[in-house]
């Protein structure tokens, strides 16, 4: 039996390469994916720098888990995103499990509880292919409410054996993949435009360390992580943290989270 699936994972295998140039390569792949692991949802984004990601395929047994995407993800949620996130440490290639890679209080956030429990998401892996410096493309396929049940372990290292085919062949189908329509000009850092925002908009004036400190509580970071992060002591980060809410006029997190997040459709970058 074993002899048997690995020669149809080889047929299909074949059958992706000989898609790879045309329409039909997503299609191809996701049945390559499913004979590894099946899963309920499946979409291929495109990051470019700190641009708006495109959308360039998706697919689902229940529609429910894109309805948001359009408005909410694309329209700057994708800002505290994990995966985008991994995007932008550059060079990233290869499986990425979403619980491996999100912050430690990840499921706390606004962006968690208002838009990703939204989808019915239960799990998410992606697949990552480096296109250039500033280009990635990713493969997220998801388990949903559809099948109510996260990938297992054995799912996870069979994926694994597997990263750097799928990396190759997102790559070589998208190697001359630029998104269209975009500055070359990267847009000023997220602290800076949130801090614009701010103080436009509410005439709240946040320091620099102050700025990165609260995108780094949006994100989902407790104050242990935070520390960890910028490289000081826990107490440090407390008296940011005090220092960020007696700015903004506010007691608590959640607070906090009603303040910035109306925001974060105005510093994504539209360009």
């Amino acid at each position: 039996m074993e002899a048997v699936t690995q020669s149809e994972n080889d047929e299909v295998l074949a059958d992706t390469i000989m898609a790879l140039g045309t329409p039909a390569l997503p299609q191809h792949f996701s049945r390559l994916v499913k004979r590894l692991a099946a899963f309920d949802n499946l979409i291929i984004i495109a990051y470019h720098g700190e641009h708006r990601p495109a959308v360039l395929y998706r697919e689902y047994t229940d529609p429910v888990v894109y309805l948001p995407m359009d408005s909410q993800y694309l329209g700057g949620d994708y800002l505290l995103d994990p995966f985008y996130r991994e995007h932008l440490r550059a060079g990233v290639q290869g499986i990425r499990r979403l619980r491996d890679v999100a912050p430690d209080h990840f499921r706390r956030t606004h962006y968690y509880k208002n838009y990703y429990q939204q989808t019915t998401l239960l799990d998410e892996i992606a697949v990552f292919a480096n296109i250039t410096e500033r280009e990635t493309i990713t493969a997220c396929f998801g388990r949903d409410r559809s099948s109510g049940k996260p990938f297992n372990r054995h799912e996870l290292e069979v994926l694994q054996q597997y990263e750097m085919t799928l990396s190759s062949l997102l790559k070589k189908h998208w190697q001359n993949y630029r998104v269209e329509g975009v500055s070359k000009a990267a847009p000023a850092p997220l602290e800076e435009r949130l801090r614009e925002a701010l103080n436009q908009q509410h005439s709240i004036r946040l320091s620099p360390r102050q700025a990165e400190v609260a995108l780094f509580i949006l994100r989902g970071h407790s104050s242990l992580s935070i520390s960890l992060h910028l490289e000081v002591s826990l107490q440090t980060v407390k008296v940011f943290r005090r220092q960020l809410y007696a700015k903004c006029c506010i007691s608590s997190q959640a607070e906090l989270f009603a303040l910035l997040m109306p925001l974060f459709a105005q510093l994504a970058d539209h360009r």
